[in-house]
């Protein structure tokens, strides 16, 4: 149950990440509440996972389901580039994410 709510805090840190940059530096008001709404539900979840699993392993975890998946959302939704280094790079975290949770089992 802990890894099913590791997942979802990190998607939720998707979501906050791409809202904070949709909010302008705080300059417009949905995406400034949505930004703070899906931090604070990520921080409680990531928390309440942090009981039973490895403090490396999950904060590790949800940076990196964060990080991976802003990295997506600015491609595919905001057109940054998709260079071969940049995917190289998003695959080492996704390999370093998987030993890690391989590791803690």
């Amino acid at each position: 149950m802990a890894w099913i709510v590791l997942i979802l805090a990190g998607i939720f840190e998707i979501v906050w990440a791409y809202s904070m940059k949709l909010s302008e530096g705080f300059t417009r008001l949905t995406p400034s509440i949505i930004t703070i709404v899906f931090m604070v539900l990520s921080f409680a979840l990531l928390a309440y996972a942090m009981r039973t699993l490895p403090l490396g392993a999950a904060y590790t975890i949800w940076t990196g389901i964060g990080a991976v998946g802003s990295f997506l959302i600015g491609i595919w939704v905001l057109g940054e580039p998709a260079t071969a280094l940049r995917m190289l790079a998003a695959v080492l975290i996704i390999s370093g994410l998987v030993l890690m949770k391989v590791s803690s089992s």
